[in-house]
């Protein structure tokens, strides 16, 4: 990228040529036309946790969409409860690097796709986004997928109306709603999802015990390989990444004054936290499930439609509709900021923040979930799309991982905010793993 490019992205901005680390003018977070501008005084006594607690939970709901409950089904079905302490593995890589690209956000005022923009030579930057793009698209196939199947469960709508139903309420939701209402529709969907789980685990006999080995004590039972790596390599997402950096902003207050983005910081990553471990046992719970009802009647279940179908004859017909209804808020939710991912990472090529005013960002929200439902649409087997998806997020999830720790270790970047040097060893460590295991996935699946 030029240097005049650079100067012009910078004072869109409103960074003015500010210094490393973006300090100076910050630019606001504009979602649905609300911005933030940076006039509150926190006063970071015990309740103001709860003005933070939000962006954690759309990034939350990437960690428990379809596609992970389809991996959590066929991992409890077929080894019972001993795999849960993989979940428990993945969920602790994906708090060190979510909140690593929250902190590039609140550190920079910038999103990882608009500091890549910003910071990369742009041979580089726009292919890395590109293709950033595309796995949003690829994550957004499985969750309107997801939904559509929810639908198609609770109303026996053929699965393309469907796929039709479920993108064209995603988008109004997007672009009828504020980022705040937003926020707030997805906690409500989550706790719902929460509480579906408890009524479902209510119903069965569970071995808790072996659930809490299973959660605790590695192991590795003969055929579990492709599973391990299966939901490993789903938990972490490219597009969580992007939204993440970008959604933190919309709590950025007062942060001209270090001692409060420090502050900020540390707030983050209680809401980053209190959300993954809310994930952490939504899907814990669905390989519970799933091995407490499907293991011990020795049922393996491979497909999600089949899950609903097999729990109504064993556990009842609220037990199917509530699966179904849970499944049709995660299909949602995920849908939906899936539009936000994309939205955001294709506005951030042009070196602007999300915007739903915003030309670009409408645009990149509707190449993302059109886009999706698109191909769910015309491939003549929309669940094998649904596998190669899932290869494409493999392979473009290390561009993202080590692009984030690229910036994130630089100091011209985030200034006096840079990454420990520890930080970036654990980084990297994190990121290492999570693209072996995905590589080995896409090896696997070919």
């Amino acid at each position: 990228m030029s240097e005049n490019s650079r100067a012009g992205a910078e004072s869109r901005h409103g960074n003015g040529g500010a210094g490393p680390g973006g300090r100076g003018l910050r630019r606001r977070f504009r979602g649905g036309g609300h911005g933030f501008r940076g006039r509150h005084h926190p006063r970071f006594g015990a309740l103001e946790i709860l003005r933070y607690i939000g962006p954690g939970m759309l990034v939350t709901i990437g960690f428990i969409d379809p596609g992970n409950w389809a991996s959590n089904l066929a991992a409890g079905s077929s080894f019972g409860y001993s795999l849960i302490w993989v979940v428990s593995l993945g969920t602790v890589m994906l708090m060190i690097l979510q909140h690593n690209a929250a902190h590039l956000g609140i550190a920079t005022g910038y999103c990882l796709s608009e500091a890549a923009t910003i910071h990369l030579p742009r041979k580089a930057s726009v292919p890395i986004l590109g293709s950033a793009v595309a796995a949003a698209i690829s994550t957004a196939l499985a969750e309107v997928l997801g939904a559509a199947i929810a639908v198609n469960l609770l109303t026996g709508l053929p699965l393309k109306p469907s796929i039709v139903l479920a993108c064209g309420f995603t988008v109004f939701m997007l672009f009828s709603n504020s980022y705040r209402k937003l926020e707030k529709w997805i906690i409500g969907f989550v706790s719902l999802i929460g509480l579906s789980f408890v009524f479902e685990l209510a119903l069965v006999k569970v071995d808790w015990a072996g659930a809490w080995t299973g959660t605790l004590v590695p192991d590795f039972p003969k055929g579990s390989i492709l599973f391990i790596m299966s939901l490993l390599g789903s938990v972490v997402m490219p597009h969580n990444l992007f939204l993440h950096s970008e959604i933190i902003q919309s709590r950025q207050w007062n942060l001209e004054d270090e001692s409060k983005v420090r502050h900020q910081l540390r707030f983050e990553f209680m809401d980053t936290m209190l959300s993954m471990i809310i994930g952490w046992a939504i899907n814990c719970a669905i390989i519970v499930l799933a091995a407490a009802t499907f293991h011990a009647g020795g049922i393996k279940v491979e497909e999600l439609g089949d899950a609903k179908r097999l729990l109504e004859p064993m556990m009842g017909k609220a037990a199917g509709l509530v699966f179904a209804a849970a499944l049709l808020f995660s299909g949602i939710s995920s849908s939906i900021t899936a539009g936000m991912a994309g939205g955001a990472i294709y506005t951030g090529i042009f070196g602007e923040c999300y915007d739903l005013e915003d030309r670009h960002t409408k645009f990149g929200i509707l190449l993302t979930l059109v886009g999706a439902a698109l191909v769910a649409l015309l491939v003549r087997d929309p669940f094998r799309a649904l596998v190669i998806s899932q290869m494409a997020l493999g392979v473009q999830l290390p561009f993202t991982i080590f692009t984030q720790i690229r910036l994130t270790s630089s100091r011209k970047v985030m200034g006096g905010f840079v990454n420990k040097r520890s930080t970036t060893a654990i980084l990297l460590a994190c990121g290492i793993v999570v693209t072996a295991l995905n590589v080995a996935l896409l090896v696997e699946s070919l």
